[in-house]
């Protein structure tokens, strides 16, 4: 016979068994629903990289890995703004709002095209003013009017203005700053004329604020770099929140006492974008490093808010949490690219996350409202600088999980073709009876011990390089699951410091250290030039001395103005790149420079055939779980097509540019040297389908869907790591059957 205390159990367990079913039978639901609402936000491209938490994720499942390798170019787009005879790139991830595609050309003009074929509808073109330095554009802003009296409009950063563009015709909003435009040299406590500021990436629109950081230069006199939020329909400055702080804010016992007053400490500014939490209300900023990159003598101390990760109150501009990667930094370890957010599960809780990809090729990933590390982070101590004045920081940090995404450290054994010769771009000897070293002994006559060993006048192994690791293009997530996907360069470089007034240990004269100071970092030591940027041995053939001049004071291409060189002293660097300079024997050893300190040698290290010192792959692509922080998989991206002979496996190669990744499963990128874009099985990392491109893709590629059919447009602009430039953006579609 069964007790009724055994029937009043069962009966018990059955109820709290049924109620718990239905309990999270209810929860499931929810979480469904809410997952639901959220993959339905995903379904425009009317962001920079897809929406405002950089996710670079749509959610769009027409193309798929079964029928992926049908597509064909559905339209092309000749956007123009080629220079004959001229080096131009288009990095540019276009928007897709109300059926048109709105992008910048090779020249930074603004257009707008229909998404469906490719017609021009309407094209802007900034003022002539604004054709100098750092123009290229990474992507553009939108802002869709909830009130009848304003018009919706693009924000669009060329040269030191922002411009408040008309969506449907592409005429400027007078109503917006002066006539349609704002200076962004403005408000930073300096005099204007001496900046160079712009706005190559994208900031975020919060409700009524445009919240932006800046591109500054890199050297002594660079402009401050202050995050600052507009109002979108006035124009008006609403808040700034100042990364080399004031007497009183936090972070200022971290600088020398004056350094928010000196003109020759600038930079700490956010280039790479911002990702924006609206529930929030918090956005993410990733900085950059203070200027001088290389030498910090005078500016002494950890530089908060430099190499930061910062969480601002989006109303306010008040901080709310920071993170430093760098303390002191004395390797352009700039953050950059925008950070990703995105949802974590740890011990069976879902987590509001950020993730920051780095270029030293490492992942941090927080609790994004309060800041907290998901995985473990290691101090360790690393060695003083040998450079004269300065003093690095005694300890770095580093997360202990996941594992670099670049590989850390080059040693004998990863070398590619250790006994050929050697070929540094920045170390190229014209003295053709001056020792030859293999790569082996190039190697072994200089340091190379890894992250953070300060760079000297003998030489240091950067590696990853000063481009990454992870580049502008920055990595991708996705939002059903916490994978992260991101693209890596694995190219070693070398840099060397040399003291201003001398080279190769005699004394040279004031015009050539002035040379030194502003145009070495980029030209290199001989002013052989570097990759695309131009070799100045011979400039006296091709511009006259007022064009060298000008390009000085007020920049071309990518090439930043520096309007804060004294006129004289302006003059005498273009003397010296002309040959006509007359005080040769004027060493002025009274002269007391910005820094003590300049580049000799800065570049990639190669062997005599081009190829790079380490042995591939030269560039990969990587899934990474941010719950456990795991790899899924890892792959050669892209393939040098002269080695096909010699290697059964892609060997990789540089990569600029970001992936798309869809609800279907596949991964959109191009951004190799080889000028192809890919389409990848973002489960297995499977090569599903490649096409050649018109002219490289450095670019993020866009996908979105117009009247039934989903298309992946790429801007094919070339023109990096010695690539012929372009002027198409090419839109692919499956057949119409």
């Amino acid at each position: 016979m069964i007790s009724r205390y055994r029937i009043s159990l069962w009966i018990f367990v059955y109820t709290l068994t049924a109620l718990c079913g239905f309990s999270c039978q209810k929860q499931e639901e929810s979480v469904a629903s809410a997952s639901k609402e959220k993959a339905e936000y995903y379904n425009t491209w009317e962001h920079y990289l897809g929406d405002p938490g950089r996710s670079h994720y749509a959610n769009l499942s027409q193309i798929d890995p079964a029928n992926v390798e049908r597509l064909e170019v559905a339209w092309t787009y000749k956007s123009g703004g080629l220079k004959e005879n001229g080096n131009s790139q288009i990095q540019t991830n276009p928007l897709i709002i109300e059926e048109k595609l709105i992008g910048v050309n090779a020249s930074n003009h603004l257009f707008a095209i229909n998404n469906t074929n490719g017609e021009e509808i309407w094209k802007f073109s900034p003022g002539s003013e604004d054709q100098s330095g750092l123009g290229l554009s990474r992507g553009i802003s939108f802002w869709r009017s909830k009130d009848s009296e304003y018009q919706s409009r693009i924000f669009f950063g060329s040269g030191p203005n922002l411009y408040a563009v008309n969506l449907e015709n592409g005429e400027l909003i007078p109503s917006f700053g002066e006539n349609g435009k704002i200076d962004l040299r403005e408000n930073l406590g300096r005099d204007p004329e001496k900046l160079t500021v712009v706005l190559t990436t994208p900031g975020a629109i919060y409700n009524d604020l445009y919240i932006i950081g800046s591109r500054t230069g890199e050297s002594p006199g660079a402009a401050p770099g202050h995050i600052r939020a507009y109002n979108v329909k006035s124009g008006e400055l609403v808040w700034t929140f100042k990364t080399i702080p004031h007497p009183g804010e936090v972070g200022y016992e971290t600088w020398p006492k004056e350094a928010y007053l000196d003109v020759t400490i600038g930079g700490a500014n956010s280039w790479a974008g911002l990702a924006l939490d609206e529930e929030n209300e918090i956005v993410y900023v990733p900085t950059g490093s203070a200027a001088f990159d290389w030498f910090g003598g005078n500016r002494k101390g950890d530089n908060l808010f430099s190499n930061c990760l910062l969480a601002l109150n989006a109303n306010t501009g008040e901080r709310i949490w920071h993170f430093q990667f760098v303390k002191h930094d004395l390797w352009d370890r700039d953050i950059p690219a925008p950070p990703n957010l995105l949802e974590v599960k740890k011990e069976g809780k879902t987590i509001p996350a950020v993730a920051q990809v780095t270029k030293s090729g490492h992942i941090y990933v927080f609790n994004r409202l309060t800041g907290e590390s998901l995985f473990p982070l290691s101090e360790k101590k690393y060695p003083p600088t040998t450079l004269a004045g300065d003093e690095a920081a005694s300890t770095q940090v580093l997360p202990a999980k996941p594992e670099p995404f670049a590989r850390q450290r080059l040693e004998e054994e990863d070398l590619f073709a250790p006994n050929e010769l050697a070929f540094v771009e920045d170390f190229v000897d014209k003295n053709p009876n001056s020792k030859k070293l293999t790569v082996k002994q190039k190697l072994s006559g200089i340091s190379s011990n890894g992250q953070f060993i300060p760079i000297d006048t003998t030489g240091v192994i950067l590696f990853p390089g000063a481009d990454g690791g992870a580049e502008w293009g920055g990595a991708a997530v996705d939002p059903r699951s916490g994978v992260m996907y991101v693209n890596s360069n694995e190219m070693a470089w070398i840099v060397k410091m040399s003291k201003v007034g001398e080279k190769n240990g005699k004394k040279i004269s004031f015009a050539e250290s002035l040379v030194q100071i502003h145009c070495t970092r980029c030209h290199g030591g001989n002013l052989q030039g570097l990759g695309v940027i131009p070799n100045l041995q011979h400039v006296e053939e091709k511009l006259s001395i007022d064009e060298v001049k000008n390009i000085i004071t007020k920049g071309k291409g990518s090439m930043p103005g520096m309007p804060n060189i004294p006129e004289e002293e302006v003059d005498e660097i273009a003397n010296f790149l002309m040959k006509t300079s007359k005080n040769s024997g004027d060493h002025r050893s009274e002269r007391t420079f910005d820094t003590p300190y300049a580049i000799s040698g800065f570049g990639r290290f190669k062997d005599i055939s081009g190829f790079p010192a380490v042995k591939p792959p030269w560039g990969t692509l990587n899934a990474i779980d941010l719950n456990s922080g795991e790899y899924l998989w890892k792959i050669p991206l892209g393939h040098d097509k002269s080695l096909t002979e010699h290697m059964d496996t892609n060997s990789g190669t540089e990569n600029y540019g970001g992936p798309v990744i869809t609800k279907s499963q596949l991964l959109f990128i191009a951004a190799t040297k080889d000028e192809k874009i890919r389409a990848f099985h973002m489960k297995t990392g499977e090569l599903l389908w490649e096409k050649d491109l018109p002219a490289g893709g450095y670019a993020t590629p866009a996908t979105y869907e117009s009247a039934g059919k989903q298309y992946v447009v790429i801007a094919c602009g070339g023109g990096k790591m010695g690539t012929k430039s372009g002027d198409l953006y090419v839109a692919y579609a499956l057949p119409q059957d």
